[in-house]
């Protein structure tokens, strides 16, 4: 049975970090794309980063040059490191895991998600 487990959200104010870690069982951890979206309320669920099986990073315009994407394939876990954090960032943030190791930013093409972890920015 395959769970992603998210942590490390939080209440955080306007240009402060804040870094995500998503832990991964029940899966062939290292070939899989991981990836992070997001969701505000009232809001479709969107992209923000992804890492591919060999580590290619992919990252949504809105949070390039800010936040950072990586992976841990020992320990089975994928951590998003986010700077410079303003209140549009506000939202939950999911884990989600893809069986064809891309790393994409269609939330279509995850096979599995986690529960979430909140995010709140205030200016």
């Amino acid at each position: 049975q395959v769970q992603l487990v998210e942590s490390g959200g939080g209440l955080v104010q306007a240009g402060d970090s804040l870094r995500l870690s998503c832990a991964a069982s029940g899966l062939t951890f290292s070939s899989y794309g991981m990836g992070w979206f997001r969701q505000a309320p009232g809001k479709e669920r969107e992209f923000v980063a992804a890492i591919s099986w060999i580590s290619g990073t992919n990252y949504a315009d809105s949070v390039k040059g800010r936040f950072t994407i990586s992976r841990d394939n020992a320990k089975k876990t994928v951590d998003l490191q986010m700077r410079r954090l303003t209140p549009e960032d506000t939202a939950v943030y999911l884990c989600a895991a893809q069986t064809s190791g891309l790393g994409t930013s269609n939330k279509w093409g995850y096979n599995y998600w986690g529960q979430g972890t909140q995010v709140t920015v205030s200016s």
